[in-house]
């Protein structure tokens, strides 16, 4: 499978990780000014961008969440290939397989599967770098939403 520009949007900074099923190529989490330009840089012909989908489920919510969709759209609207919007609600069943997982119990379950046995949740040190070497905050997020995908979309 090619591989997949992957974002978890935020209303000023959000995540991206690009990852081919195997090496990641890229991640970060930047400014949405930067990642737009990292957006159009990309061959947008060539790999799917994968957003995760803002919903509402009945509860309020405050300005960062529309600046959040505003951003979205934005992205979605830059990328010049095909983009796909994934719930973070499908995420969470597909690596915990509970609705109820919240953000640390989806990176045990990355760590579990990608790094099991390492030490420092497989981050290494900056001498020895290993598979999650500068993960941090929402950067592992947008590898979940990665992981998600690559899982439901490779033959």
């Amino acid at each position: 499978m090619k591989a997949t520009i992957n974002i978890d949007p935020g209303p000023e900074f959000s995540a991206y990780v690009i990852w081919d099923g195997t090496r990641i190529l890229g991640k970060g989490k930047v400014h949405n000014d930067i990642l737009l330009k990292i957006i159009l840089d990309w061959d947008a012909e060539v790999i799917p961008l994968v957003i995760e989908q803002v919903r509402s489920y009945g509860m309020a919510v405050g300005a960062t969440v529309f600046d959040t969709v505003f951003w979205t759209g934005r992205f979605c609207q830059a990328w010049r290939g095909d983009f796909y919007q994934v719930p973070r609600l499908k995420v969470k069943q597909h690596l915990c397989h509970s609705s109820r997982a919240k953000d640390s119990n989806i990176i045990q379950a990355l760590v579990d599967r990608f790094a099991y046995g390492q030490r420092n949740r497989g981050k290494g040190t900056k001498k020895e770098p290993s598979f999650f070497y500068g993960f941090k905050s929402d950067i592992w997020q947008a590898f979940a939403l990665s992981v998600y995908w690559y899982d439901q979309n490779s033959t």
